[in-house]
């Protein structure tokens, strides 16, 4: 089977397409034949391999890469329960930092809790959009922050990948939605929900009259002490993107800060892949795809992100 590897860290032409040998489920595993992957800064990060830690973990020799996948199922190993061959999924593959095979190639062996029936009413490409940045998302607005009916939340980064699926959540929760984005993002922010838009290259919420109860911060180019001024008294500052090193001294900061900064990493779970596909379903939520790549172009879009200004999400296109 095709998949990608790279062996050398830097930029995103280290990635090369290989055949390389079909896995295997091994117990309580579902083999998907995968349909499409999504693309993540992450993956970025991966393939860089900066800050230096990732080096570490991530070790020399050959390296799979990516995540989020959605596909069918083609077969399931022993003490698999919920899955049979046929059903199309949605879901992540293994921890991304220990993978011993990523999710840009025509299979993976994924174990069965980081799976989900795929939304039924949207593609493969759509489906496969959904998981790092819906769960970070969803647990960033639900869990942290608490958001709840009539609350003013401020999304900072509305037209990426985190920031469309966070505007759509937060107004299916009741909020009064804000998003900051660049000039040509305002009209598709506004679209999917967002009841006021900020244009950051004309105006910076930190020195706004505007008071938020949580502010879900993607981006992270403002500084702590500007952003804890535009909260309510009890509101929270939530950072979840930006660069690795800002988010180890915000984590560092946190206990330090009256409970006002929230620090968290989303972690895979049944329960809320089956909570953003019942939104998707019911119309709350809708992926929006910036732009779908082939298999073999996975280092153009590798490199489309790392540019960091994509609008929804970056899929690659694989089987079927």
């Amino acid at each position: 089977m095709r998949a990608i590897v790279y062996r050398e860290f830097g930029s995103p032409d280290v990635l090369k397409t290989e055949e390389v040998e079909k896995p295997a489920p091994a117990d309580g595993e579902v083999l998907v034949a995968v349909r499409a992957a999504g693309v993540n800064t992450f993956d970025w990060y991966m393939v860089r391999g900066k800050p230096a830690f990732f080096r570490l973990l991530l070790g020399s020799g050959r390296k799979p890469l990516g995540v989020d996948l959605a596909g069918t199922v083609e077969a399931v190993g022993r003490n698999v329960t919920r899955f049979k061959s046929g059903d199309q999924v949605f879901g992540t593959g293994r921890d991304a930092m220990r993978a011993k095979r990523g999710s840009f190639a025509e299979y993976v062996s994924v174990p069965e809790k980081m799976l989900a029936i795929k939304p039924r009413n949207v593609t493969f490409e759509q489906a496969a959009a959904v998981p790092v940045v819906g769960l970070t998302a969803l647990q960033g607005l639900r869990d942290r922050g608490r958001v709840e009916r009539g609350q003013k939340v401020l999304i900072n980064g509305a037209s990426g990948g985190i920031g469309t699926f966070a505007v759509q959540i937060a107004k299916a929760f009741g909020a009064d939605v804000t998003g900051v984005c660049s000039t040509r993002n305002v009209d598709m922010v506004r679209r999917i929900g967002a009841d006021h838009v900020i244009d950051y290259t004309r105006e910076n919420f930190t020195a706004g009259v505007t008071r938020y109860d949580v502010i879900l911060d993607i981006v992270s180019n403002q500084s702590w002490p500007a952003c804890r001024r535009v909260l309510s008294p009890g509101g929270k500052y939530i950072p979840v993107g930006g660069p690795p090193s800002r988010g180890i001294s915000l984590m560092l900061l946190e206990p330090f800060t009256r409970g006002k900064l929230v620090t968290f990493v989303a972690r895979v779970n049944v329960g809320d892949l089956n909570v953003i596909r019942e939104m998707i379903e019911a119309g709350a939520v809708t992926p929006v795809i910036d732009r779908s790549y082939k298999l073999e172009e996975t280092a153009a879009a590798v490199r489309y992100v790392a540019a960091g200004h994509t609008r929804g999400k970056v899929v690659i296109a694989i089987g079927g």
